[in-house]
């Protein structure tokens, strides 16, 4: 197995622009920290509305965070699950939101082809696969998406899907067709030089050190200066730390690992005989994609270990080897993790704190779309005075406890993955 994992597979096959590191004084109307799709998203946002005067300070480059480290995946929905969504909401709200991130979805795909960002986008929608001997682990899904939603997944019995997916794991799955994947980074990198194009101005390799209220406006210390902005975002995500206090006590860093294997060629449709992306319905699921050049994209498990790659890559073989055994042999060439940011209530936080900021942070493991969702809402805020919708207001900045977070956080996955190991055994006898 190769073990030189110095790079991830999306960093190995993307060129970058590089941007400045800030310094000096700089005055904006509006300043985002953080250079993921979060950040970014909104910068394009306030553009595309005549709002261009903006700085965009990131940390480290354009990506780096969870918006580059992804498994690429861009379909409906929240992390929080769309039956809690439904539960907490309401019929009309639910539906609401659901719908931001289905607009979302489609104004990617726009985004895409109006400014020419080669993504390595595959438009074959994403497949549930259902893990267990239970029909009712498709059809309850399916129902509700039906009938809250109004989003007919398309059922796929036992027989079609394994002659997608050469595997004996899956009894039958669901087919969400207006969905599809891609490369995060290339993306994250195509709406930077087109913000840029716009005007805004992106410092990498500049992390914001504090903000402060000072006459009338808003002031983020860099280690090279300041910028002095009417409106502040906060979009960092799970690697920002030491900056702004009520939000980033709101979210805990959680580790997800991803791995690329090496070309497989004409092997690749001995396991994956079609080019959607899959997950299961297991709440500790794996998911994957074939890559344009023939590999296999694999990620799953979470964590509060940020493990290294070597882990990582024994990790995550032995979970495709359990799937498709036919691909015992096969080299992982790239292995990596990435911390995702959650909130105790497990969704997006897009709002304002009481002293004025702006955050959209805490898109979990589901991150395309509601980041993509976060940027529109807030350019609306900012840029024409449109309420956030009400229903983000539900998901607030509540504390998630540090330490005591995270162990409760693991402490709820591992539970999880012995009740989905136990049912496994106990349905698919």
């Amino acid at each position: 197995m190769n073990t030189n994992f110095l790079k991830t597979y999306y960093e190995a096959t993307v060129t970058r622009a590089a941007y400045p590191i800030h310094s000096g004084r700089t005055d904006a109307r509006v300043c985002i920290l953080g250079g993921g799709l979060a950040g970014l998203s909104t910068a394009l946002g306030l553009a595309e509305r005549g709002v261009s005067d903006v700085v965009v300070l990131e940390s480290h480059s354009v990506g780096h965070g969870a918006s580059g480290r992804n498994g690429g995946f861009v379909f409906g929905g929240y992390s929080l699950g769309n039956a809690d969504l439904l539960a907490t909401l309401g019929a009309q709200e639910a539906r609401r939101l659901y719908q931001l991130t289905i607009d979302a979805v489609e104004l990617i795909r726009t985004r895409v082809r109006l400014y020419g960002i080669d993504c390595d986008l595959i438009d074959k929608g994403v497949i549930l696969a259902n893990w267990f001997n239970d029909p009712a682990r498709l059809e309850t899904p399916r129902a509700l998406m039906k009938e809250a939603y109004g989003v007919d997944w398309e059922y796929l019995p036992p027989g079609q899907l394994r002659e997608m997916l050469r595997t004996e794991r899956y009894f039958g799955g669901l087919l969400e067709r207006n969905a599809f994947h891609f490369h995060p980074l290339k993306y994250v990198g195509g709406v930077a030089r087109t913000v840029a194009g716009f005007g805004v101005r992106i410092h990498e390799h500049s992390p914001a050190l504090a903000i402060e209220k000072r006459g009338g406006k808003y002031v983020v210390k860099t280690q090279g200066g300041e910028v002095h902005a009417e409106h502040v975002v906060f979009s960092g995500g799970g690697y920002a730390r030491g900056v702004y206090r009520p939000v980033e006590r709101a979210v805990l860093p959680i580790a997800t690992y991803v791995v690329a294997t090496e070309p497989l060629g004409s092997r690749l449709k001995d396991a994956v005989g079609c080019e959607s992306a899959v997950y299961d319905t297991r709440f500790a699921f794996d998911y994957y994609r074939p890559l344009q050049d023939s590999r296999i994209l694999w990620g799953g498990r979470i964590s509060v270990l940020d493990r290294g790659p070597e882990a990582i890559a024994s990790l995550l073989k032995a979970d495709l080897v359990s799937v498709y055994p036919q691909l015992e042999d096969v080299e992982i060439q790239y292995a990596w993790g990435g911390l995702m940011s959650y909130g105790r209530h497990q969704m997006a936080q897009i709002g304002q704190d009481d002293d004025g900021i702006w955050h959209a942070i805490g898109f979990g493991g589901h991150g395309m779309a509601p980041t993509t969702v976060a940027g529109e809402v807030l350019a609306d805020a900012i840029a024409r005075s449109i309420p956030i919708p009400g229903g983000f207001k539900r998901f607030g900045l509540t504390r998630t406890f540090g330490l005591a977070g995270l162990l409760a956080a693991q402490m709820t996955y591992s539970a999880f993955q012995a009740r989905d190991a136990f049912d496994a055994r106990r349905l698919n006898r």
